[in-house]
């Protein structure tokens, strides 16, 4: 089932002209404040109507403005998980979860037990909203999302409420979740690590527009994001396959190419494929191999472009071995490093810098 959206609606002074396709798993919408992103799940979810255009899910036209068609939320099977859990207050959580189950059919969307198992929500059924932590009503709301059997689902910005250690406590049973999904999932952000960790796919929006969409790092390369100058873009996410487990140092050594990068703890089993997530300002170059040196990552390659984002920091997109990192120096080491397109490097990363994605 596909998600396939072609719509603009006007706000004041604000436009929003999208038009995309989701296919089933998970595609990003990462945009910053202002872009359009709830504006955008506004409309699939028929919260607003769109001044033009058309909304299908599969063989089932949501919104079509020419043909007069705009369903109401209740029969869209469009569910929603807000940046707030809106649950009911009175209800108890086995309540609120029920709510959800009983606007579909017995056909649609996981049992009861598998939700509440999944999430590991068993322990609160019996108590109300009101005296769960955020992560745990947050729970709460995507098990009733997910009762509702619905076709697709939308996240608007889930964990934007949350402080680190809630976000931290609920990105797992998002990600487990997400894995596999066999609808439609669109998870809204401005956190680009989150849109990397659960997402395949991404649609970048800027001032009501698709800058770009695609596999998450191309759509992050065709915006220029790796360029944009904030902190929290600069990093890449590699597919790599466990190659071996040092057991007594507690270290992965995952195969990246013809390289090998060494992880701490014990990531999976040998063979696996595992996402690694290299942050820029954790990736050092050098002319030539350290010697003696307690750096375990030392990946010669090729300098593929080197971008000045302002003041006194550089960007430089390294290739290693088909795999593309950046590492974030300052200008001054660039220009006495002589980087440019084509020069050979070696791109320098501790294992402890090296986490899973």
């Amino acid at each position: 089932m596909t998600l396939q959206v072609d719509i603009t609606r006007h706000a004041g002074d604000f436009a929003l002209d999208a038009a995309f396709e989701a296919p089933a798993g998970v595609t990003a919408v990462l945009g910053r404040s202002g872009a359009g992103k709830s504006t955008l799940v506004s409309a699939i979810a028929g919260l607003s109507r769109p001044d033009s255009g058309r909304i299908d899910l599969g063989s089932t036209t949501l919104f079509d403005r020419a043909a007069r068609i705009d369903l109401p939320p209740r029969k869209r099977r469009v569910a929603v998980v807000f940046q707030e859990s809106r649950l009911f207050p009175h209800l108890s959580v086995r309540s609120n979860l029920m709510f959800g189950r009983r606007r579909r059919s017995e056909a649609q969307g996981p049992s009861f037990e598998q939700v509440v198992e999944t999430l590991g929500i068993g322990a609160l059924l019996s108590r109300r909203p009101r005296s769960l932590s955020g992560g745990e009503r947050q729970r709460v709301a995507i098990g009733r999302a997910l009762l509702a059997g619905p076709g697709a689902l939308l996240f608007d910005e889930p964990l934007a409420a949350l402080d680190a250690e809630r976000k931290a406590e609920i990105m797992p049973f998002l990600e487990t979740i997400v894995a596999g999904a066999e609808i439609p999932v669109l998870y809204v952000t401005h956190a680009l690590e989150e849109a990397r960790r659960l997402a395949d796919r991404m649609i970048v929006l800027e001032r009501g527009t698709v800058l770009a969409s695609g596999p998450v790092e191309a759509a992050v390369a065709a915006a220029g994001l790796a360029s944009a100058g904030d902190r929290f873009l600069d990093g890449v996410t590699v597919e790599a396959t466990i190659a071996e487990i040092d057991e007594r140092y507690e270290l992965t050594g995952l195969a990246l190419g013809q390289h090998r990068v060494w992880a701490p703890g014990v990531l999976g089993a040998v063979g696996e494929a595992a996402r690694l997530r290299f942050l820029a300002r954790d990736v050092a170059l050098s002319l030539d191999p350290p010697q003696r040196s307690s750096v375990r990552n030392v990946l010669p390659g090729l300098v593929r472009s080197l971008k000045r984002t302002g003041g006194p920091y550089a960007i430089v997109s390294v290739d290693v071995g088909g795999a593309v990192l950046r590492a974030e120096i300052t200008t001054r080491a660039a220009d006495e490093l002589g980087l440019a397109p084509g020069r050979m490097v070696h791109a320098l990363v501790k294992s402890v810098a090296v986490s899973r994605a």
